[in-house]
């Protein structure tokens, strides 16, 4: 089993910067990939980014490109989203997600892509 614990959610005012961190626990042993989710209300869950075990390869969702910054700690149990240049937009509960073993896909961006998931972060941007 794997469990997956975000923290770092809060408001901040736009314009401003959030670091979530996603604290994988568990079998982690033979991940593939971990991502990040966000879901405003009345919305779908969206993806927004992805990064990948193996080689650290980061891939993000054209709306928070140049803005957002995914990183991984060396043995990738702990992987860090940074938010810079936050607008009232990117106010959403912020979900981490974890693709194990071998899901031959290059960049998981579904929702069925991911096999566990965190309980989700509140993140709030003020105009």
């Amino acid at each position: 089993q794997v469990q997956l614990v975000e923290s770092g959610g809060g408001s901040v005012q736009t314009g401003g910067s959030l670091r979530l961190s996603c604290a994988a626990s568990g079998s982690t042993l033979a991940y593939y990939a971990i991502g990040w989710f966000r879901q405003a209300p009345g919305k779908e869950r969206e993806w927004i980014t992805s990064i990948i075990k193996s080689n650290g390869a980061a891939y993000y969702a054209d709306s928070v490109r140049g803005r957002f910054t995914v990183s991984r700690d060396n043995v990738g149990k702990t992987v860090l989203l940074q938010m810079d240049r936050l607008t009232p937009e990117d106010t959403a509960i912020y979900y981490c997600a974890m693709v194990w073993g071998n899901p031959g896909i290059v960049v998981p961006m579904l929702t069925e892509d991911y096999d566990y998931w965190g309980q989700g972060t509140q993140v709030t941007v003020s105009s």
